[in-house]
């Protein structure tokens, strides 16, 4: 499919600069709460149910709509609405940081995810566009290296903003520099759209009716009952929703998700490990990063230092893992990130105390970041390598919307555990909530190892560029290295 873009010359530094930052920002936000939410819930009151949505809000709505965006981006200019991303997110920050309750935080905080859907996926297509086919390696790497920065630093940065200034801060830091792209962004970026690209609101609409009903269930789960109207009616009718969606996408004409990816057992499999593997970190750490704080008496700024041997490893290892991927295939590399992420987590619930010393949690926390690291960076090439390169892109954007989901549904199903089992009454009665959960975590990802072990042994890496077209607003993959 040809584009169609303006004849404007547009500097590839800029243009590097600007889809960096914004893609800090939308990645940041996915885990810069978690560290946030002891002194959150002590300002604003709320249940646990209302901390579980604070952080779903956001990440739920980036994940059904991260697809949806990159083809309003197609449609309708790629710089428009990235610039409209921008604006809503940057708005959306600004409102909840001025929230004056709990039940208003998390409105604002959906409201983010609808921004950064729309910003994030058309970052990649920006830069792409403004960067000479030789020297677009480098600069996918630095994009990436950017955004698993801020996924890296995420818990640090809101623990120090928290301690030190106050929680507000942690969504006022994305106003200045919101408010200083928009401008560069009309400046110095190309415009451009794929013509005849079409939108696809209906899938669109039922996955997200479905998989709010869902995660709606179980995060209410505990509190009404699982055979309570709400949580009943949730479960199936998102089920319901869901089936649709898969039912459109494998009938539609052009679905936002076709249907038909899903043959490859490569395609298949990575993005069941990707599900589960989400599921059980997202979880774990949210609810790791609150008995750092609640339990063991560490500061947020604290807290967030002694998450970094896990968050911040695939800075040091994702290289690594990517050679290894190489030479020996992605499979192995990403079943043993998967197995020793099962590993670290079962470590900590072994270990778990009220008065435990972070010497003793300081292996688990290494094994889980090693894990992590290992996991992400093949994950990418066997994804991107498990579908013909007209299909990277669509591809690339399942996957990111998968990995969002399975973050959501962690925070979900381990929090529900976790306010069965225990609660914030006290260190014992938390740690009582964190054990189950963190071994349903484990679980959770032998069963991705067991996933992955159904790729096959030798999926082609993923070559060329970015897919020209309506793919294109969706190439790569958005936590390259995260």
């Amino acid at each position: 499919m040809k584009q169609q873009t303006d004849r404007r010359p547009a500097s590839a530094t800029w243009a590097l600069i600007i889809t960096s930052i914004a893609g800090f920002m939308a990645a940041l936000d996915n885990l810069v709460v978690t560290t946030a939410l002891p002194s959150i819930r002590k300002d604003l009151g709320g249940a646990l149910s209302d901390l579980e949505w604070t952080v779903n809000a956001y990440t739920l709505t980036f994940a059904v709509l991260l697809m949806f965006g990159a083809s309003l981006g197609d449609r309708f200019g790629r710089r428009r609405l990235f610039v409209i991303g921008i604006t809503i997110f940057t708005g959306a920050s600004a409102a909840a940081a001025m929230a004056p309750g709990i039940k208003e935080l998390i409105a604002f905080r959906a409201v983010q995810g609808v921004g950064a859907a729309i910003m994030m996926p058309l970052t990649l297509t920006l830069l792409t566009a403004a960067v000479p086919a030789e020297r677009r390696g480098m600069a996918y790497g630095i994009w990436g290296a950017v955004n698993g920065l801020a996924i890296a630093s995420g818990p640090l940065i809101g623990g120090g903003l928290t301690e030190h200034i106050s929680w507000q801060w942690i969504f006022w830091l994305n106003v200045p520099l919101g408010v200083a792209l928009i401008p560069l962004a009309r400046l110095r970026l190309n415009e451009s759209t794929a013509p005849g690209a079409r939108l696809d609101p209906r899938g669109t609409a039922l996955i997200s009716i479905g998989l709010f009903g869902i995660v709606y269930a179980l995060v209410n789960a505990t509190d009404k009952g699982w055979t309570s109207t709400q949580v009943l009616g949730g479960l199936i009718g998102g089920a319901v929703f869901v089936a649709a969606f898969i039912r459109h996408g494998a009938t539609a004409q052009n679905p936002i998700l076709p249907m038909r990816l899903f043959r490859s057992r490569g395609f298949s499999a990575i993005n069941a490990a990707s599900m589960l593997m989400f599921t059980g970190m997202f979880g774990s750490i949210f609810l790791l990063s609150q008995f750092l704080q609640n339990v063991v008496g560490y500061a947020p700024t604290e807290a967030g230092l002694r998450m970094l041997p896990w968050t911040g490893a695939p800075m040091i290892v994702a290289p690594i893992a990517g050679f290894l991927s190489d030479r020996i295939g992605g499979r192995p590399v990403v079943a043993a990130g998967l197995a020793l992420q099962a590993i670290g987590l079962g470590w900590f619930a072994t270990i778990l105390s009220p008065d435990v010393s972070y010497a003793a949690q300081l292996p688990a926390l290494i094994i889980s970041g090693v894990g992590m690291a290992l996991f992400v960076a093949p994950a990418t090439s066997l994804v991107m390598g498990s579908v013909r390169g007209s299909e990277q892109g669509v591809a690339s954007g399942a996957n990111n919307a998968v990995r969002e989901v399975g973050g959501a549904l962690g925070i979900a199903v381990l929090g529900s555990i976790f306010a069965a089992q225990g609660g914030y009454g006290s260190g014992a009665a938390f740690v009582d909530g964190l054990t189950p959960a963190l071994w349903v975590g484990a679980g959770i990802l032998v069963a991705a190892v067991g996933a992955a072990l159904l790729i096959p042994r030798r999926v082609a890496g993923a070559t060329g560029g970015p897919v020209a077209g309506s793919g294109e607003g969706r190439v790569l993959d958005l936590e390259r290295a995260s």
